[in-house]
């Protein structure tokens, strides 16, 4: 009998919690698929992490640690499909936990990092979003990492790390495109 359970892992990013909308709403579209759903919440981390590049690594670190403990009892093997959905740092975790774990997950990245990129994915199984206006990671190259990694990237001009550019009524708009294209993914 084919396994028909599903999951949804969430891996916030350093000030973005699974509360903010992005995440919210993505938790939302996949109880409406039938999803059981995880988040990781970690934090605990430094201040002042944006431009240097060894705090970042001390926050990749701390939250992959942490992540192994919060899905340690999680069983994998039940499941027939698995999606992680992540921001920012949390890309970067989530597909460094996919590959280290042998995970066929499929990701969801929300204005991912340059780093995201060193680990692989599994080409068809993944979907990025990312802001030309976003100072953690430049629009030109990750473009290239996603053509690179055949990669679908959606980008918003403009638009910050959280895919805001400050103006409700198009950041709400924004947000409905991203669920759309989430949506259609899932």
């Amino acid at each position: 009998m084919e396994n028909t359970k599903k999951i949804a892992v969430f891996f916030p990013g350093i000030g973005y919690t699974c509360d903010k909308p992005l995440l919210y709403y993505s938790a939302k579209l996949a109880m409406e698929k039938g999803f059981e759903i995880v988040r990781v919440p970690y934090g605990n981390f430094p201040p002042n992490v944006k431009g240097d590049a060894e705090k970042m690594y001390q926050c990749f670190v701390s939250a992959k640690e942490q992540a192994e403990e919060i899905l340690r009892d999680v069983e994998w093997d039940r499941y027939g499909e698995i999606v992680f959905f992540s921001k920012s740092v949390g890309t970067t975790v989530a597909m460094a936990y996919a590959a280290e774990h042998g995970l066929a997950a499929k990701q969801v990245l929300f204005t991912p990092l340059e780093e995201t990129f060193r680990f692989p994915a599994i080409t068809g199984c993944a979907i990025a979003f990312h802001g030309s206006g976003d100072p953690w990671a430049g629009t030109e190259e990750i473009v290239r990492l996603c053509e690179e990694k055949q990669i679908p990237l959606f980008v918003t001009p403009k638009a910050n790390h959280s895919l805001e550019r400050g103006i409700v009524r198009k950041d709400i708009k924004t947000v409905q495109r991203v669920m759309k294209a989430v949506d259609e993914f899932l």
